[in-house]
Order: C-alpha cells, then structure tokens, then sequence
C-alpha cells in the first residue's frame, strides 16, 4: 500500500510537472506568436513582389525583342536601298565603270572581315567551321558571278528594272530545283509567280525603249543581257548553297565566312584582265566616300540579316524581301523620272502583285 501511495504521489507530482510545461510553452508561443504572424505576413508579402517583378520582366522580355527585331528590320532595308542606289552612283560614274571585279573583291573582303570579328569568342554569335578551299571553289566562283553580273546590269540598268529582275530569282530557282532535283511547288505558288514573270517581262519591253525624253533613264539592251545572267547565276548560287549546307553540315554564316576569302582572292587575279584603274585617278574624293559607304552598308547587311533570321525566321526575312523590293521598285521609279501614264508601270504592278500573293 505505501508502494503503491507513493507511485500514486509520483504520478501525480509528474503529471503537475508536465502541465507546468505545457502552460509556460503555451505562454511562450503566446507571446511569440505577433512576431510569428509579422514574420509570415513579410516572407508572404516579399514572395508578391517577387512574383509581380518576375511577370513583369516577362511581359519586358518580349517587348525588348520585338522592338530589337524591328530595329533590325529597318536597319536591313535602309541598308540595302542604300547600297543600290549608292551602286548606281558609282557605277554611272566613267571612272568605275571598267573596276566591276575589284568592287566585287572589296565587298568580299568587307563581309570577311564582318564575319570574322562576330565570330570572335566575345561575340560569339556563331562558331567558325574551316572548310578546304578546294571544296569550296566552285561556290566561290558562283558566288562571284552571283555579284558581278547584276552590278553589271546596274550600271546599263534603271534600277527599277534592276530590282524587279530580281524577282525572277524564286521561278528560276524553282525550276533549276524540279529539273535537278525532283522537287517541287505547291500549285498556288506556281499560279502566283506566273503574273509575276510577265510583269517583268512588261517592264522588260517598255524599260530598253528609247524614251523620248532625254531626261528619262532607260535600260539598254545590254542591262537586260546581264540582268538575266545574273538571275540565272544567283539561282545556282542559291541551289548550290543549300546543297554546301546539307553536305558541310554548316549554317548560312559559317559558309560565308568561309567562302567570302576565297571569293575576293580568286577575283583579284582576274582584276588585271577585266578592270581598268587608269581612270580610277580622275575619280573625285566623293566618289571614293561613296565606295566606303557601299562597304559599310555591305556590312550592316550581313550583320542585320543575322539577327532577322535568327530572331524571326525565314519566313519573316521573306516579307522583309518583298517590303525592299517594292520601296526599291517605288523610289527607282521615282528616280527614273517617267510619269504616271507610262505602260510599264503595269508590268510594275503585276509582277509586284505576284510576289505578294
């Protein structure tokens, strides 16, 4: 019994001890629990703007890459209207009209160079792949052709005529694409590039006419010769770059970087033969601005046409094409000096409404 009495006693002295315990936690956690509730109140609140700066920045990131894309856009189209009509400048120039090789050669250079430094590690905008020079001669000698010829048919060319010549590039492509290589076209863009050809060949007709005012500029028979030359060696050159591509398993960078050298070093031992730098000395200080500013606008292409692909697409780099194409067609038209009711401006409109559609 006294056993028992005194397990009675330590139960309940152990029992008092745990509800002490409990009683002096539970004013602990009492008095606690303000600071507690502040405490998640502040980690809750900093997890709200964490969460708002976060969509923010999201809803920037979009918006600083569209507005860089347009950039971009603006800046390819201003360049490569700037480069025509500054070609154009040069090239009507008795001067350099005989340097057609040498010109080619110093945008060759000009792209390598461009190339060269975004391809270095602090850029890094694309990783170099050396390719053998007696794999890539044949593209560089496309490549060549690909430039000369239509800068020959801007100098005995109305750049309006220049520009919509151009246009037969895709038909020429596609046609070289189904012989050789068995593919083809949806139908529909068949039936679009029909109103296309014809309207270059409207604008064919009514640009070589001698024009009966004398302050008109026209096309002779020689442009139209080396227009289509050069449309049908562009179109190789484009073929036969999509075929070096799937074969090197390199991109569109890449290759150029390689093939850019090898293009201005092979026409610089043709440049003896073809190009006259007699008459080069004459040239005003002028004329030599504008052939360091045809180098610049060579690079900003280059470099623009980089981002547009890689930031849009190829699709995207398309429309662009069209949106050049029809501010060259319009200005050159307007440079050209013709009127309104001149019938090759139907031919314009057609074969303008065919690359649209």
């Amino acid at each position: 019994m006294a056993a028992s009495h005194d397990d009675a006693k330590a139960e309940n002295g152990r029992l008092l001890e745990e509800q002490g315990n409990e009683g002096s936690n539970s004013e602990l956690s009492g008095r606690s629990s303000p600071f507690n509730r502040l405490a998640s109140i502040d980690i809750e609140g900093l997890k709200d703007v964490e969460i708002r700066i976060k969509a923010a920045s999201t809803r920037e990131g979009p918006q600083k890459n569209r507005a860089t894309l347009v950039a971009w856009i603006t800046i390819n189209t201003l360049a490569t209207i700037g480069i025509i009509f500054t070609n154009k400048a040069i090239f009507s120039d008795p001067s350099f009209q005989r340097c057609q090789v040498s010109f080619a050669s110093f945008h060759f250079f000009v792209t390598a160079v461009t190339l060269f430094i975004l391809s270095r590690p602090k850029l890094g905008m694309f990783n170099p792949e050396p390719v053998r020079i007696r794999t890539l001669l044949p593209l560089a000698i496309a490549m060549s052709l690909n430039v000369i010829l239509p800068n020959a048919s801007l100098q005995f060319s109305s750049v309006t005529f220049y520009q919509l010549a151009r246009i037969l590039l895709t038909p020429t492509v596609a046609l070289i694409n189904y012989t050789f290589y068995s593919t083809s076209i949806p139908r529909p863009a068949v039936y679009a590039l029909v109103p296309a050809c014809v309207g270059v060949g409207i604008v064919s007709y009514f640009d070589s006419k001698v024009p009966s005012n004398a302050k008109v500029r026209s096309t002779s028979f020689v442009g139209v010769i080396f227009a289509f030359a050069g449309v049908l060696a562009s179109s190789l050159y484009t073929v036969w770059v999509s075929s070096y591509q799937k074969s090197l398993k390199l991109n569109s960078m890449q290759l150029l970087y390689n093939q850019a050298p090898v293009g201005g070093v092979l026409l610089l031992y043709i440049v003896p033969w073809t190009d006259n730098f007699w008459s080069v000395n004459n040239a005003s200080i002028s004329k030599w601005m504008l052939i360091l500013l045809s180098g610049c606008f060579a690079a900003l292409i280059n470099l623009s046409q980089f981002f547009i692909i890689g930031g849009a697409g190829p699709v995207s780099s398309t429309v662009v094409g069209h949106l050049k194409t029809c501010a060259i067609v319009t200005l050159g038209w307007i440079a050209s000096g013709r009127s309104v009711g001149d019938r090759s401006i139907f031919g314009i409109l057609l074969a303008i409404a065919g690359i649209i559609a």
